[in-house]
């Protein structure tokens, strides 16, 4: 769950890198919030239309992560010394998103790379 408010902490930075923990745990916890959401806009009758599947809670919701979560998936990709027009990878059904996954869930590069220094990188200490 660090990684969820570490993502909020950097809610609009597109600029740096992060962790395959903290993506991960972002977007677990982005998802049980939203399923939470969906259950309490079905019981308390907030749905967006007769018959729809949104509600207003997860409308609100979704609206307002909107920049963390793009941020938090730009600086995955930089991690992977890839460039955030990678998004765009996302356009194409089914194929693109199954690609950013795959990009998601691989290790990022080990030291520096043109975005950054490496998250997982011990700090040097100074004598």
């Amino acid at each position: 769950m660090n990684g969820f408010f570490t993502a909020l902490r950097k809610y609009a930075r597109f600029r740096g890198r992060s962790t395959r923990r903290e993506y991960w745990q972002f977007m677990l916890v982005y998802l049980l919030i939203t399923m939470a959401l969906a259950v309490a806009d079905r019981v308390l009758g907030l749905m967006v239309s007769p018959g729809s599947k949104a509600g207003l809670l997860g409308w609100l919701f979704t609206l307002s992560m909107l920049l963390p979560s793009l941020a938090v998936s730009i600086r995955r990709l930089h991690d992977r010394d890839l460039s955030a027009w990678f998004m765009l990878l996302g356009l194409i059904p089914l194929l693109g998103s199954a690609i950013l996954l795959v990009l998601a869930a691989l290790p990022g590069t080990r030291g520096d790379n043109r975005h950054g220094p490496d998250p997982l990188a011990e700090p040097e200490t100074q004598a």
